[in-house]
C-alpha cells in the first residue's frame, strides 16, 4: 500500500469520493450527513491522502484544521473490497502521525451512531480515540458519535 498527500485531480479520486458520498446519504438521515464533497475538501485548511494498492485506490482520509492546535478527521473511507486488510488501520496511522507533526494537539471526529458505523468506531476505540460531546459547529445529534483524541509531540 502507498499513502500519498492528494490534490483531488484524479478522475479515481472524484468518482471515489462521490461513492462515499452516496453512502453516507445511504446509511445517514441528510441532517446528519457530515460527509464532504470533494469542493469543500479542496479547502486551504484540509489536506487530503488517499491509499493505494498498485493502482487501484483503497481508501482516503483527510485532516481539517479547526483552530487552537485542533483538528478534525474527515472522509475517512475504504473501498468495499479492500475492508479487513488493514487500510484504513494504516492509513489513520499515517493521518495521526501527520497531524502530530503538524503540532495540532488533539484530533476530533464524527461518525455515524448505527450498525453500520460499527467497524469504524472500533478502529477508533482501538487507536485511542473516547467519547467526547459535540465539538466546534456539531450539536447533539442522535444519529453521531463525537470522538476525541489527545496528539503528543
Amino acid at each position: 500500500m502507498r499513502i500519498e498527500t492528494d490534490d483531488l485531480s484524479s478522475p479515481a479520486v472524484a468518482e471515489f469520493l462521490l461513492d462515499h458520498l452516496t453512502e453516507m446519504r445511504s446509511t445517514s438521515p441528510p441532517e446528519s450527513t457530515h460527509a464532504l464533497g470533494i469542493e469543500a475538501l479542496r479547502g486551504p485548511d484540509i489536506t487530503v491522502w488517499t491509499v493505494w494498492a498498485d493502482r487501484t485506490l483503497v481508501g482516503c482520509g483527510a485532516v481539517q484544521d479547526i483552530g487552537d492546535e485542533q483538528c478534525e478527521l474527515k472522509s475517512m473511507r475504504t473501498s468495499p473490497r479492500h475492508k479487513r486488510i488493514g487500510v484504513a488501520s494504516a492509513l489513520l496511522d499515517h493521518i495521526l502521525t501527520e497531524a502530530t507533526i503538524r503540532g495540532y494537539r488533539r484530533m476530533y471526529l464524527e461518525t455515524g451512531s448505527m450498525n453500520f458505523y460499527e467497524p469504524a468506531r472500533k478502529l477508533y476505540l482501538k487507536n485511542g480515540f473516547e467519547f467526547c460531546e459535540p465539538f466546534g459547529q456539531y450539536a447533539p445529534d442522535p444519529n453521531s458519535v463525537f470522538m476525541t483524541k489527545s496528539l503528543s509531540r
